[in-house]
């Protein structure tokens, strides 16, 4: 019998000596019957409607849409064509959250760009790991020391700010002043929730879509041109906000997308718990697959970048992800609004030239 590696303890999960594992055969069983394609229903929108209600039912934490935001707002410091204020805002009944909004100078109303942080097992920061920081000296020395290696120093958040747009960036449970998290403490957290008949990754969602609701209804920003926005597990959740919320209207997704069964490899971090309760959903994959979740965002304008070498996203995944997005929006006539990139010799990084494409893009819907 074998074990996975860096997993002892659960022999017989995958490949040989004898008969296949029984990771490989529950693989096998997965044939997501809600897809777009396998699913019966050949209209579009009812085959949205019909997988975002299979996606919801898998968040476990239900929707609270009336709950009110209660904000409150405190002025910073100006930025460099933009002014700065942080922000805390109800998310849930149970939690509320403290972000930063950063709005041009000028006349509004504005895009707004809902801007997602990564995972990045570093959690002393989260917002400012997208906007750089005004009010802690020792979180502005992380945020830089994080941008000069992630995104060649530069802030995604401040430079959206100065192309125009108005900029949300929150704290995700666990992350900066809603943590720290210790690594080993992220599978706790998640198996806690899960004894109490909810999740961690549907509380993410949950609040991404309320965070996406409070961007679209301030004054400042037109609510018909909200984009959501981020790299690594911040790209995962801006498809998957952009799939859950009609408030997000485009979304740029930088190195996260994959098919689940090409992800499902011995020694990915997928399969290691800990990072991956942050964007599991209990039972979904009986349905649909990663890229069928993405699709339900069709016929939305929707940009996925990654790098040809990103070691987390192997590459053949990245192609039948891509494949089953084409399908989805050629079923809605839309396959000039997807933007499928892939950039040779890149990493899992968010550097410059990776960046001015995305911000291109996002000018090109937002400011159109």
């Amino acid at each position: 019998m074998t074990s996975l590696p860096g997993m002892p303890g659960l022999p017989g999960l995958c490949g040989p000596p004898g008969p296949p594992g029984l990771l490989d055969a529950l693989k096998d069983d997965l044939t997501f019957p809600l897809a777009w394609g396998t699913s019966p229903v050949r209209d579009p929108a009812r085959w949205r409607r019909a997988a975002r209600a299979a996606v919801e039912d898998a968040l476990l934490v239900p929707a609270e849409p009336a709950l009110p935001f209660d904000p409150v707002h405190v002025p910073g410091p100006e930025g460099d064509g933009y002014a700065r204020e942080s922000v805390t805002v109800t998310l849930t009944r149970r939690t509320r959250a403290r972000g930063v909004l950063l709005t041009p100078h000028g006349t509004g109303p504005f895009p707004g760009v809902l801007l997602l942080h990564d995972h990045g097992s570093r959690f002393d920061i989260g917002k400012e790991k997208c906007v750089r920081p005004w009010y802690d000296d020792t979180r502005l020395a992380s945020a830089e020391e994080w941008a000069g290696r992630h995104f060649d120093g530069r802030f995604p958040g401040d430079e959206l700010a100065r192309r125009g747009h108005v900029v949300l960036c929150l704290d995700a449970l666990g992350w900066g002043e809603r943590g720290p998290l210790a690594y080993e403490d992220q599978q706790a957290l998640a198996s806690t929730l899960y004894q109490l008949g909810s999740s961690l990754a549907g509380l993410h969602a949950r609040e991404d879509q309320r965070a996406a609701a409070f961007l679209a209804g301030l004054d400042r920003v037109d609510a018909r041109r909200v984009a959501a926005a981020g790299w690594s597990m911040g790209g995962f959740r801006a498809w998957q906000v952009a799939a859950l919320s009609d408030h997000v209207t485009a979304a740029a997704s930088v190195c996260w997308m994959t098919g689940l069964k090409q992800l499902l490899v011995p020694g990915n971090n997928t399969l290691r718990g800990q990072s991956a309760f942050h964007m599991l959903h209990p039972g979904l994959a009986r349905h649909l697959d990663l890229p069928d979740v993405a699709g339900i965002a069709a016929p939305k304008p929707m940009l996925f970048l990654h790098g040809g070498r990103d070691p987390l996203f192997p590459a053949d995944g990245v192609r039948a992800a891509y494949d089953r997005l084409r399908t989805v929006w050629r079923a809605w006539d839309a396959e000039d609004r997807l933007r499928l990139e892939v950039r040779p010799g890149h990493g899992h990084t968010f550097d410059s030239p990776m960046q001015d494409e995305t911000y291109a893009w996002l000018d090109s819907v937002l400011h159109a």
